[in-house]
């Protein structure tokens, strides 16, 4: 234990996900050796944080302003909904350039466990965003774990009479139990050039 503002420190520090108490404390004591203005810019950018960055109006991606940049882009194809569990997978799938379409970030994946529904994410949104006639396919990019497949046959059922609209899956190649965020540019492709589509 340590006095005031240095045990304060390790104790935030410890309540991040991955950051043990051992990490905290060597984290605690680099920043205290660095020069005030470094600090200070950390400070800073973790203020904007929170202060610019929200979820976009149409797909739920983080940004700093109203429409995200993929939802903004006019050359994106707008027939193609890829919908993801976070933004982080956005970015690993963007990574690829396999895919041009657009996405959908529902927040999440189905957790009984963790107490989180169907109501809890962002699928009513996306059922709106179906209503438009120009998207004719859902490619479902949930992770393939538990959580991650329970969302995609979810969303299957729900979606799979929507008239116009053919569903896919991201094809093998990521191993089960795995996130998207780790896997790399190269097997992630190769899944998402072969997804195959649910009946």
């Amino acid at each position: 234990m340590y006095d005031g503002p240095v045990q304060d420190l390790i104790d935030e520090l410890g309540r991040l996900p991955g950051i043990g108490p051992k990490s905290a404390q060597r984290i605690a004591f680099w920043m205290l050796d660095q020069p005030v203005e470094d600090v200070e810019r950390l400070a800073d950018a973790l203020r904007q944080l929170k202060q610019k960055v929200h979820f976009c109006s149409v797909c739920f991606n983080v940004t700093d302003q109203e429409v995200c940049r993929i939802c903004r882009d006019p050359r994106r194809e707008a027939g193609a909904i890829c919908v993801v569990e976070e933004s982080k997978d956005v970015v690993a799938i963007e990574r690829t350039r396999e895919f041009r379409g657009r996405y959908h970030v529902l927040g999440g994946a189905i957790s009984p466990i963790a107490g989180r529904g169907p109501g809890d994410l962002h699928i009513a949104e996306l059922v709106r965003r179906l209503a438009d006639d120009t998207i004719t396919e859902v490619i479902l990019a949930t992770n393939p774990n538990l959580e991650g497949e329970a969302t995609a046959t979810y969303l299957t059922r729900l979606l799979g009479q929507t008239p116009g609209i053919q569903i896919s899956r991201l094809a093998s190649g990521l191993p089960v139990g795995a996130d998207l965020e780790y896997a790399d540019e190269v097997t992630l492709g190769r899944a998402f050039s072969g997804r195959r589509y649910v009946d």
